[in-house]
């Protein structure tokens, strides 16, 4: 297989846009978080505390996510140097470098997303109980 110059380039728009939505993730927790915290303070609610200890792997799963991400783009361009500087060989690898850390930190967004999705199930879990409560009571 022949690489080119252009060929880790391709992977800058895509590796971009998974950053930013990375980094859209990271803002959204951080927002969470706060408001969690201080809900917690008030009503020292067991759902709330399960909801900070997911938002806790959570936020170290984006950190991780965002790291090999940064990695991947690193790899990229450190690829792009190789193969200017006439070392192909060595720049494939590293392009395939940069391909493997891109797969974990997709494979740490899938992650993520499946706590994501096991808190917003204890949120449903809850309203239900509640709207059951409400039913009982009537």
């Amino acid at each position: 297989m022949e690489i080119s110059l252009t060929t880790p380039a391709l992977l800058f728009p895509a590796i971009s846009l998974l950053l930013l939505a990375y980094t859209n993730r990271f803002l959204t927790l951080a927002s969470l978080i706060r408001s969690l915290k201080t809900r917690y303070a008030t009503t020292h609610s067991h759902l709330v505390y399960s909801q900070i200890q997911n938002l806790r792997i959570r936020l170290n799963l984006i950190k991780n996510m965002q790291a090999f991400g940064i990695c991947s783009i690193f790899g990229c361009v450190f690829c792009m140097f190789i193969l200017f500087a006439g070392y192909n060989t060595l720049g494939k690898y590293a392009f395939g470098l940069s391909l493997i850390l891109l797969m974990a930190s997709l494979a740490l967004a899938l992650r993520e997303t499946q706590i994501s999705v096991r808190a917003l199930t204890l949120e449903l879990n809850d309203l239900e109980e509640e709207t059951e409560e409400s039913k009982n009571k009537l």
